[in-house]
């Protein structure tokens, strides 16, 4: 019986790294099967949730501005000659911002 360590043959090397890729793939597909069936039941979540408060989100998220209370805000319509005004003054601030 030859003594010392038993020479490494480079066919086994091969088989090992088979059976190690074999593993991993095993893992990652267990893993993608997880993650698909987190994510059906996330959806599912999301859209009993989007059923429970449904008409509400519908009416906020096609109004302009939501008020603290939940409703519409209305906003108030500047006139022409607030508009002018204001046009006006920024011009002159504005001026006034360039000669410095």
């Amino acid at each position: 019986m030859p003594r010392g360590r038993p020479r490494k043959n480079p066919d086994d090397a091969l088989i090992k790294s088979a059976e190690f890729i074999g593993w991993a793939l095993g893992g990652l597909e267990r893993e993608i099967v997880d993650t698909r069936n987190r994510l059906t039941a996330l959806t599912a979540q999301a859209a009993a949730l989007r059923k429970k408060i449904g008409a509400r989100v519908a009416a906020t998220a096609t109004a302009a501005a939501p008020s603290p209370d939940g409703g519409t805000r209305k906003r108030r319509a500047m006139s022409a000659e607030a508009r002018k005004r204001m046009s006006e003054m920024m011009k002159k601030r504005w001026a006034e911002r360039r000669k410095k």
